[in-house]
């Protein structure tokens, strides 16, 4: 699965930005799909991660009641809506598919378990 990236971008602190990942690869639509991010300095977190269907997400809890992460694979788009913005959330946004099924949600947090990565977007906040 090849996987891009758009809608990053500069906004101040408060605001609102929705990042958008599109997908090419027959199988896409039977992947998790989750959202990564690395900060200058600091090793890559995970941010959100929806299930193939759509109907399982889980968030990390830095991120929780603020983001929002979806997808529609008439589309082969995974979002991911970023309300209530901070600075802390300044990095490169990766957006990134996993083949496996992990009965557990837990696995989806790890990085090692996706298989294809995009190329990312920044997104910067201002204080």
């Amino acid at each position: 699965v090849q996987l891009v990236e758009s809608g990053g971008g500069l906004v101040q602190a408060g605001g609102s930005l929705r990042l958008s990942c599109v997908a090419s690869g027959r199988t896409y639509s039977s992947y998790n799909m989750g959202w990564f991010r690395q900060a200058p300095g600091k090793e890559r977190e995970f941010v959100a991660r929806i299930s193939w269907s759509g109907s399982s997400t889980s968030y990390a809890d830095s991120v929780k009641g603020r983001f929002t992460i979806s997808r529609d694979n008439a589309k082969n788009t995974v979002y991911l809506q970023m309300n209530s913005l901070e600075p802390e959330d300044t990095a490169v946004y990766y957006c990134a598919a996993a083949q496996t099924y992990y009965s557990s949600s837990y696995y989806y947090t790890r990085s090692d378990k996706y298989d294809d990565w995009g190329q990312g977007t920044q997104v910067t906040v201002s204080s």
